[in-house]
């Protein structure tokens, strides 16, 4: 994944075409990008990002953002309880909690 101004872009090979091909992640619209090699890779994905911001701008749309920090996550309603009630005991909001124990979880993650 590479990262310009917010916006991921998730990369492919086509090893029958030669070419490095991707798309910007999490938006509607669709944002792409190809490129031969590693350089002209991340500077068309770093130009698309810049078009599609022009053209939101030229439209008078608001550009899509690709994380806007609120997602569903289904669990088992025993579960719920469970992170409920530890919220409360910790005298934190259930999103305070969760949003604290990802950060941990992902920060363990990166030290691996």
């Amino acid at each position: 994944m590479m990262e310009y101004k917010g916006y991921l872009g998730g990369v492919e090979f086509d090893d029958e075409a030669g070419i490095f091909h991707g798309e910007v992640a999490n938006l509607r619209d669709t944002v792409t990008f190809q490129g031969r090699a590693v350089d002209e890779l991340r500077q068309a994905f770093q130009d698309s990002v810049d078009d599609y911001l022009e053209w939101c701008a030229r439209r008078g749309k608001e550009p899509e953002k690709p994380y806007s920090g609120k997602f569903v996550v289904r669990v088992d309603p025993e579960l719920h309880r469970s992170i409920s009630a530890a919220a409360r005991k910790a005298e934190k909001s259930l999103n305070a909690w969760v949003a604290e124990h990802l950060d941990e979880a992902v920060g363990e993650r990166e030290r691996q």
